[in-house]
């Protein structure tokens, strides 16, 4: 059956918050990447919620959330997440995270441990020095709007290599659009985050899935930021972790395989011994 996904709006001292909501029973947050919104998640909800309560929330920046006062951290969007969990009287969730998410819902699982049954990140990937440079150039370099609107064409042509829909890559670029003219926030928090990522994420004691497409962590090599190899500091970081690869996992995975996704992602939820 098709659960309806509706959407909403929170009010915080920031702005204001979108999330999608559908479904019933126990609570499962899913948190998108740079630079998406809840949209990543539009074919994974339904799925996920014939058995659960699911939520997606646009960060603050993305979507169709406000654009937050200052340069967001990663604390800061650690925050916003409890911060809906009490809107919506939501005790302990599930929350699973990709890529920007993944390192939120893993500092979720740190700071507020009281708030956080079981945790999925998905796509992390291990900068380094050399990779957190690159991401703070990125940031500093920003997304500019050209007077040609040739930045409409380049943004089209970033994925054209696995994208493999025009439909999809729509969705994307609508996206990207929402971000231009303001601060990369997602890349500075992460660039500013990444090399405690080891330690914070150490601290993790909640039953833990690590999800990684095996193409999305080759284009972080391909694009100079990460070498796919590094991606272990995390599960050496969460021993006590699941970890499921998914060989034809691009960075667009949520939306080109949810199937796939959900069939694992539900065996660990379900799963009582973990």
């Amino acid at each position: 059956m098709n659960q309806r996904i509706k959407r909403a709006f929170l009010d915080t001292e920031d702005g204001q918050i979108h999330y999608r909501i559908g479904g019933e029973g126990e609570a499962l947050l899913l948190l998108h990447m740079n630079p998406r919104s809840s949209d990543e998640y539009r074919e994974l909800m339904p799925i996920l919620a014939q058995k659960y309560r699911v939520i997606a929330m646009d960060f603050m920046g993305f979507g169709d959330s406000d654009k937050p006062p200052r340069l967001y951290s990663i604390a800061d969007y650690a925050k916003t997440v409890i911060a809906l969990f009490d809107e919506l009287g939501i005790e302990k969730a599930n929350i699973l995270g990709n890529h920007t998410g993944a390192f939120v819902s893993g500092e979720v699982a740190v700071a507020y441990p009281e708030r956080v049954n079981k945790l999925i990140i998905c796509n992390v990937a291990g900068f380094g020095e050399v990779g957190k440079a690159n991401l703070m150039r990125r940031f500093n370099k920003g997304f500019v709007i050209k007077e040609d609107g040739s930045h409409l064409m380049e943004r089209w042509l970033a994925r054209a290599r696995y994208i493999g829909s025009a439909e999809l890559n729509h969705r994307w670029v609508l996206d990207d659009l929402k971000c231009f003219g303001y601060p990369l926030y997602a890349v500075w928090a992460v660039g500013n985050y990444c090399m405690e990522a080891a330690e914070r994420f150490s601290l993790i004691k909640n039953p833990t899935l690590i999800l990684w497409g095996i193409d999305d962590m080759e284009e972080f090599e391909r694009l100079g930021l990460a070498l796919a190899k590094d991606r272990y500091f995390l599960s050496q970081a969460i021993p006590h972790g699941q970890v499921v690869e998914f060989s034809n996992g691009t960075i667009c995975m949520m939306n080109q395989i949810p199937e796939e996704i959900a069939k694992v992602v539900l065996e660990f939820l379900d799963s009582v011994n973990v």
